[in-house]
C-alpha cells in the first residue's frame, strides 16, 4: 500500500476535503450519518442491503491506488448525500458499478430495490459505455461523428431521469479526486473531458458545489504549472489576505446588525479556475487581479436582500456597471443572488453576494435542491418543479431532431454550454423579458422571437431610437424589430455578428432552404471531384442500396437533400464517399475458403482447451459453409431479414449477431479478426420461429398493458415474457419478448404498436 494520502470524503459536508484512507465500514457509517442529517425516515434497510451487495460484488477488486474498490461507490454515495438526494439515488450510487461486475440482472435489481433504482443503475451503466474522449475543439477528428452520437445518447439519458447525470457527476468527481493514480496521458484525457463536458453540465444544472471542484481539479492536471503557481502565490500572502477579508466581514456584520437585519456573513477567495480564467481572458498577472475576494451575505427574505444592499452601498463606494440583480432576473440555470463590486477602505476592490438561505442552497446544490421528489418531514413526497431548469436540455433535444450534421451539432452544443456565464436581459415592446447571451445584437433578439421575424428584419429601434444591427444589447434595453415583407432574408454577414446559438442555427437553415438547387449542383461536383482525386469509381457507389443507407443514417428525406447538405458544407463529401465505399466493400469482399474459417474455429478451440458447445440452426451461411452449426446471440436476438455477422468464440462455436449489436460495435480492434461474414440462406418457413425483444416507451395510462398484449396476440404471436416499470414522471418502459418469423413480420407488429395511444417510441434490443 502506497504511503501517499488517499482522497476520502470525511468532513462536515464539504465535498473536497481529504484525509488518510479509512476502512469501508467507517465510510459506510459516515454515509448513514450524512443521510440521517436530512432524510426524515430512520429506515436505512435499503441502503444497508445495497452496501452488502456492492461489498460482495467488489470484494476482490482494488482501485489503481491500492484501495478496496468499494471505497469508490461509497464515496459517490456520500457526495450524493451531501447534495441531499433521495434514498433511491443514494442506493443507485452505491450499486452503479455492480451490474458490470456480478451476475445480478435488472430483474434482480427491481425485485431487491425497486424499479426506480433499477432504472437509475441501468441509465448510469449505459452512460459508462459512452466514450467522450475526442476533443470537441478538433472538428477534423475522424471520430467526431461518433462522439456527437455519444453525446446525443447522454442527453437522452438525462432527459429520461435527471438523477442519472447527478450520479454520473458524483462518480466523475470522486474519480477526479483520485486521478493522480492514473497514467499522465489518461489524466490529460479525463481532465479535458471533465472540463469540456461535465463542468458545463454541472453549471447548467446549477450545482456549483460540484462544478467549482471539477474546474480546479481539471486545471490541476491540464495546466499543472499554472495551477501550482497559483496555489503558491495565493498561499504566500494568505495570512494578510485572510486578515483583510475578516476585517471587511466584521465591518459589514456590524452595519447589518445595526440595521436590524438577521444575516450569516462569510468571506472567501475565489476558486483557482475562476482566477485563472480571469487572468487568461484579461491577459493579466495575479498581482493585477484585484477582485479575488467575495463576501457573502445570507438573509431570510428577498426584502432583506435589498435592505442589506442599501446598507452596503451606503458603507462602500460601488463600482459603476458592476451591479447585477440575478434575483429579479435569474441566470439560465435559475441561480439567484445580488452581485455588487465595491471599493474597500484601502482602495482594494471586492465583491459582495447577497442571497436568501433558500437561494444559497439552490446555488450550491442546483437542481438537487429543487428535486421533484424531495421528501417532507412526514415522509410524504413533495412535488416541486424543475421544468425551468431543464429548459436548456429540451432545447438541445430539439437541436438533435433538427440537425443531421454532427459537426454543426457539436459546435452548437459547445457554444451553448459555454454561454451560461453571462447574459443580458432586455424587453420587447410589450414588456416581455428576453434573456440573451452577453454581446447579443438586435438580430439575436429578432430570432429569439420567431424565425419569420429574423428573416424579415430590416432594422431595429433600441429605447425608441434607430440602432445598427450590430449594436450590442445592454441590460434593460427595450428592443423593437422593424420588418418588411419585401426583405430578401438574412445576410451571410449576420453569421459573424450574431452571438446566440439559436440565431446562427436559424440563419443557416434559411440559407440551406433558399439555395437548395445551387447547393445540389455544387454537392454533385464535390462528390465527383473527391472520387476522381481518390481514384474511386463513383458509378459503383451510386446504387439505391448505398444511397438509401446514407439517407437513413443522416436523417434526410431524399438523395437531393444529401447533395444540398454537401454543397452547403453541412456534410463533407469525403465523409459520404468513404461510408458508401465501406458499404460497397462489404458487399464485394473476398470470400474466405472453408479451410480458413475452420482454421479460425480450431484456433479458438485450442485457446479454450474445451470442445465446442454448438447448437444446430438451419438457414445460415457463414463464409460459404451452408448449415454450419451456429448459435444465435441472446444479446440482440437476430431474425431473418436482419443484417448479421458471425463471431468465432472461444470454445462455443460461432455466435450470430445483428450488425448493429452494441457488443459487436464495441469490440476491441484485436478481437475483430474473429468476425466472419454471415447471411440468411433462405426465407424462414411458416413453422420456423425466432426470439425477438423490443422496448416500448410510453406515457402511462389505464389499459396500456392490455392494449399492447392484445395487439401482439391478435397477430397470433406467442409472448414469451414481459417486464414493465413506470417511473415517478409517469414514463412506462415495457420490455416484451416474443416469437417471430421474420424481420418483415417484426416491422409490421412494431408499426401496429406505434399506433397505440400514449406510445412514444419503440426500439429493438441491441446488446
Amino acid at each position: 500500500m502506497t504511503e501517499e494520502k488517499k482522497e476520502v470524503v470525511i468532513d462536515n459536508g464539504a465535498l473536497s476535503k481529504t484525509q488518510e484512507f479509512v476502512a469501508p465500514e467507517l465510510l459506510y457509517q459516515e454515509l448513514i450519518t450524512r443521510v440521517q442529517k436530512y432524510h426524515p425516515s430512520d429506515d436505512i434497510s435499503m441502503i444497508e442491503r445495497a452496501y452488502n451487495v456492492a461489498f460482495e460484488a467488489h470484494r476482490d477488486q482494488l482501485r489503481k491506488s491500492g484501495e478496496p474498490y468499494i471505497v469508490h461507490p461509497l464515496n459517490v454515495a456520500i457526495i450524493l448525500a451531501d447534495l441531499e438526494m433521495d434514498k433511491e439515488t443514494i442506493v443507485a450510487g452505491i450499486l452503479h458499478d455492480v451490474v458490470e461486475d456480478t451476475v445480478m440482472t435488472e430483474e434482480d435489481l427491481v425485485r431487491e430495490f425497486g424499479e426506480d433504482v433499477a432504472l437509475l443503475v441501468d441509465g448510469v451503466t449505459k452512460l459508462e459505455k459512452i466514450p467522450l474522449t475526442n476533443s470537441i475543439e478538433d472538428p477534423t477528428n475522424a471520430k467526431l461523428e461518433l462522439q456527437a452520437e455519444n453525446l446525443r445518447k447522454m442527453f437522452l439519458a438525462m432527459a429520461k431521469d435527471i438523477r442519472v447525470i447527478l450520479i454520473k457527476l458524483a462518480d466523475r468527481l470522486h474519480n477526479m479526486r483520485t486521478l493522480r493514480y492514473q497514467k499522465p496521458e489518461s489524466q490529460q484525457r479525463i481532465a479535458r473531458e471533465t472540463l469540456e463536458i461535465y463542468c458545463p453540465i454541472a453549471q447548467r444544472l446549477g450545482i456549483s458545489k460540484i462544478k467549482t471542484e471539477l474546474d480546479d481539479l481539471s486545471l490541476k492536471y491540464l495546466e499543472p504549472e499554472v495551477y501550482y503557481d497559483l496555489v503558491d502565490k495565493i498561499a504566500v500572502r494568505k495570512s494578510v489576505r485572510e486578515k483583510y477579508i475578516q476585517g471587511i466581514v466584521d465591518e459589514v456584520r456590524q452595519h447589518i446588525e445595526n440595521a436590524g437585519i438577521k444575516a450569516q456573513i462569510d468571506g472567501r477567495v475565489k476558486h483557482f479556475f475562476s482566477i485563472y480564467k480571469k487572468m487568461k481572458n484579461q491577459n493579466k498577472t495575479l498581482d493585477q487581479i484585484y477582485d479575488l475576494f467575495a463576501v457573502r451575505i445570507i438573509v431570510d427574505t428577498v426584502k432583506d436582500c435589498y435592505a442589506a444592499l442599501g446598507v452596503i452601498h451606503e458603507m462602500y463606494k460601488p463600482i459603476p456597471g458592476r451591479f447585477k440583480d440575478y434575483i429579479a432576473m435569474p441566470k439560465a440555470n435559475m441561480y439567484q443572488s445580488l452581485h455588487t463590486t465595491l471599493i474597500g477602505s484601502t482602495g482594494q476592490p471586492f465583491e459582495i453576494q447577497i442571497r436568501t438561505f433558500e437561494m444559497h442552497k439552490a446555488a450550491e446544490f442546483g437542481i438537487a435542491a429543487h428535486w421533484k421528489y424531495k421528501e417532507a418531514s412526514d415522509g410524504k413526497k413533495v412535488e416541486k418543479t424543475e421544468e425551468e431548469k431543464l429548459a436548456w436540455l429540451r432545447q438541445i433535444l430539439e437541436w438533435q431532431r433538427e440537425m443531421s450534421d454532427n459537426k454543426e451539432f457539436m459546435n452548437l452544443l459547445k457554444n451553448d454550454l459555454d454561454l451560461f456565464a453571462d447574459s443580458v436581459y432586455c424587453f420587447t415592446p410589450t414588456g416581455e423579458v428576453k434573456n440573451l447571451p452577453a454581446g447579443s445584437t438586435p438580430i439575436d433578439f429578432a430570432y429569439s422571437i420567431h424565425s419569420a421575424v429574423g428573416n424579415k428584419m430590416v432594422g431595429a429601434r433600441v429605447n425608441g431610437k434607430l440602432a445598427t444591427i450590430d449594436y450590442q444589447i445592454r441590460n434593460g434595453d427595450r428592443i423593437e424589430i422593424i420588418t418588411s415583407q419585401n426583405a430578401k432574408g438574412p445576410s451571410r454577414d449576420w453569421l459573424n455578428v450574431v452571438k446566440s446559438t439559436q440565431a446562427k442555427n436559424k440563419i443557416n437553415q434559411w440559407f440551406k432552404n433558399e439555395f437548395k438547387e445551387e447547393n445540389i449542383v455544387k454537392g454533385k461536383e464535390l462528390l465527383a471531384g473527391y472520387c476522381k482525386a481518390k481514384s474511386i469509381n463513383l458509378s459503383n457507389l451510386m446504387k439505391p442500396e448505398y444511397t438509401d443507407e446514407i439517407i437513413r443514417k443522416y436523417g434526410f428525406r431524399d438523395w437531393e437533400s444529401v447533395l444540398a447538405a454537401i454543397g452547403h458544407g453541412a456534410l463533407k463529401e469525403g465523409q459520404i464517399v468513404n461510408r458508401m465505399q465501406e458499404l460497397y466493400d462489404r458487399d464485394h469482399k473476398k470470400v474466405l475458403t472453408n479451410d480458413e474459417v475452420l482454421a479460425s474455429i480450431a484456433e479458438a478451440n485450442t485457446d479454450s482447451g474445451k470442445p465446442p458447445l454448438m447448437r444446430s440452426k438451419n438457414g445460415i451461411v457463414v463464409k460459404g459453409i451452408a448449415d454450419l452449426s451456429v448459435r444465435f446471440s441472446k444479446c440482440c436476438s437476430p431474425v431473418p431479414g436482419d443484417e448479421i455477422v458471425g463471431f468465432v468464440t472461444r470454445g462455443r462455436g460461432i455466435s450470430i449477431h445483428r450488425t448493429d449489436c452494441v457488443n459487436i460495435l464495441s469490440l476491441p480492434e484485436m478481437e475483430r479478426i474473429r468476425l466472419i461474414d454471415a447471411e440468411w440462406q433462405h426465407e424462414s418457413g411458416p413453422d420456423e420461429k425466432y426470439t425477438a425483444e423490443i422496448t416500448i416507451y410510453a406515457n402511462d395510462r389505464n389499459g396500456l398493458l392490455a392494449d399492447i398484449s392484445k395487439t401482439i396476440t391478435e397477430k397470433n404471436i406467442n409472448i414469451l415474457g414481459m417486464n414493465t416499470r413506470t417511473n415517478k414522471q409517469g414514463l412506462a418502459t415495457l420490455q416484451v419478448e416474443f416469437e417471430i418469423g421474420s424481420r418483415q413480420e417484426l416491422d409490421r407488429i412494431i408499426e401496429k404498436l406505434r399506433s397505440i395511444e400514449n406510445v412514444i417510441d419503440i426500439e429493438r434490443t441491441a446488446g
